[in-house]
């Protein structure tokens, strides 16, 4: 029995990977998109208006990060969440005529992509569910990465986009100072998830689960 059960663990890792890879790329292939259609064309010159992955490879986020939380998931008892994220695309806000308003919906563009993403994937879900068992676990497992990855990026911390939403309502100095924060992105989330999950994670659990139940109709 337990056996079973590791099997079905593993096949729910190679979705959660096979979800989490095309969410993250498209994730920042269309903040690129949208940068280059404002007038920043910063990230097509650096190649990264593509679906080739590879370009968007981070050492830490796309690689180590999420193979570590697998190993825990697969190895251990623990059960985790298993997060990653892509090498963010490069913008230059000064290419931008409204560099404050327009660099807010450069921001949206990724979680407002992973919505799609999951309501598509939700779509898909409702004619597939009833007739086969393990698409539609694929197709589950599809819409909840897509929709944890919107919500959890919409959150003010920084380099989320949501913090970069927030920026554009903050008053001068408040805001550089909040940019400042943004080159320690990377601490915040080993803090999130390793430090304070229960308190934050829990709270962004909460939101997927209602958008969940609300786009698959549970």
């Amino acid at each position: 029995m337990s056996e079973v059960a590791g099997i079905d663990r593993i096949f729910l890792l190679v979705y959660f990977v096979a979800s989490l890879v095309p969410a993250v790329v498209l994730h920042e292939v269309s903040h690129g998109w949208v940068a280059n259609r404002l007038g920043d064309h910063t990230a097509k010159m650096a190649g990264r208006l593509t679906l080739n992955p590879i370009k968007h490879v981070d050492p830490f986020g796309t690689v180590i990060l999420p193979a570590f939380l697998i190993v825990l998931n697969v190895f251990t008892d623990r059960l985790v969440p298993i997060f990653g994220y892509a090498k963010p695309v490069p913008v230059t806000p000064q290419n931008l005529n409204h560099p404050d308003r327009q660099m807010m919906w450069i921001s949206l563009a990724g979680p407002l992509t992973n919505l799609g993403l999951a309501v598509m994937g939700a779509l898909a879900l409702r004619v597939v569910g009833p007739i086969a068992e393990q698409p539609a676990i694929f197709l589950g497992t599809w819409v909840l990465v897509n929709a944890f990855l919107m919500v959890f990026n919409l959150f003010p911390i920084p380099p989320l986009d949501g913090s970069k939403v927030l920026a554009r309502y903050l008053p001068g100095r408040a805001r550089d100072v909040y940019r400042s924060w943004e080159p320690y992105g990377a601490l915040f989330l080993l803090v999130i998830f390793f430090v304070l999950p229960s308190q934050i994670l829990g709270f962004v659990y909460s939101l997927v689960d209602v958008l969940f139940s609300f786009l698959v109709g549970a």
